[in-house]
């Protein structure tokens, strides 16, 4: 198996999804994880307030990422941990939403990559009631971890494509999307002139 990826999960201080305050990133060498990271991110000026219920759900308050390095610090250290692969997210569209937004907010650029979702991947393998991060997570034989703790989301969800990939006969990513229908989405992707 040639299935290599970086999982990524963030937590964020308020509804802006410029607000990271959080990321875990795993890394995933031919099916098996091989490497974990996470850490705090001072949110930028301007989405840094902490909403109670961001803090009710994952613990995180205001004074505990006040020494973190900002974004703009940080975000060659994401770069460097998940060089060139394929991101994979539960619920993708909001993770790659804090890559953008927060890049935006930052007046830097939106790396590229490549990413697939294992929501849509677990919605195409499983035959769940829900499809939530732990419900799916635990499909995959993946149980007991604290939700929404970025790095354990992150392994969680790495789980996932690592047993959907298995169960589908999946090679790579690329294999994994075509076998269960979800899409490879793109972010970071230059605009046409």
């Amino acid at each position: 198996m040639t299935l290599d990826f970086t999982a990524i999960d963030f937590e964020t201080a308020n509804s802006s999804p410029a607000s990271a305050c959080s990321v875990g990133l795993v890394k995933v060498r031919d099916g098996k994880v091989v490497d974990r990271a996470g850490w705090l991110i001072r949110p930028p000026l301007g989405h840094d307030h902490f909403q109670e219920w961001n803090v009710r759900i994952h613990g995180i308050q205001a004074h505990e990422v006040a020494d973190a390095a900002g974004w703009v610090d940080q975000l060659a250290d994401l770069v460097e941990f998940a060089e060139d692969d394929h991101l994979v997210a539960h619920n993708a569209g909001f993770d790659m939403g804090v890559i953008r937004a927060a890049c935006a907010a930052t007046l830097v650029a939106c790396p590229e990559y490549s990413y697939l979702c294992s929501l849509q991947v677990a919605r195409r393998t499983y035959s769940l009631e829900s499809y939530r991060l732990p419900v799916a997570a635990m499909a995959a034989g993946f149980e007991g971890f604290h939700h929404h703790d970025a790095l354990a989301d992150a392994e969680a969800c790495a789980a996932i494509v690592i047993h959907a990939a298995r169960r589908h006969e999946a090679a790579t990513i690329a294999d994994l999307s075509a076998l269960t229908g979800a899409r490879l989405g793109r972010i970071g992707v230059p605009v046409a002139a």
